[in-house]
């Protein structure tokens, strides 16, 4: 088995160095806060860049690692999935549960729209 060593976590004075290399710019998290509807200040900007910059080099450390003879794994517990047919069964409740809807439009549940 061969060493690996883990990346340290940088420095405060490697903070400059890194913003330099940095793998995310501050526009491109900026750019992902927005399409998450997130509002970050100017601080949290830079560090959510450093963050994600630091994950991402340690991405590629991990990409350097030689795994032509390592097999793939999927599952390592050993548990497999246990399958039933999807068979259509009609329910005892249903006319209970339409009852105690709030608003029901042809015996289905009316709920307010997610989109703009």
């Amino acid at each position: 088995m061969s060493d690996v060593t883990s990346p340290s976590v940088p420095l405060l004075e490697e903070r400059e160095e890194l913003k330099k290399c940095m793998s995310i710019s501050i526009d491109e998290v900026r750019k992902i806060a927005q399409l998450a509807r997130i509002e970050l200040t100017p601080e949290e900007q830079v560090r959510h860049a450093e963050t994600i910059s630091a994950v991402l080099d340690y991405m590629n450390i991990l990409n350097e690692v030689d795994t032509t003879n390592v097999e793939p794994t999927f599952q390592v517990t050993g548990l497999e999935n246990v399958y039933r047919e999807d068979v259509v069964v009609e329910s005892k409740l249903r006319d209970k549960l339409i009852a105690q809807m709030p608003e029901v439009e042809m015996e289905e549940l009316v709920v307010p729209g997610v989109f703009e």
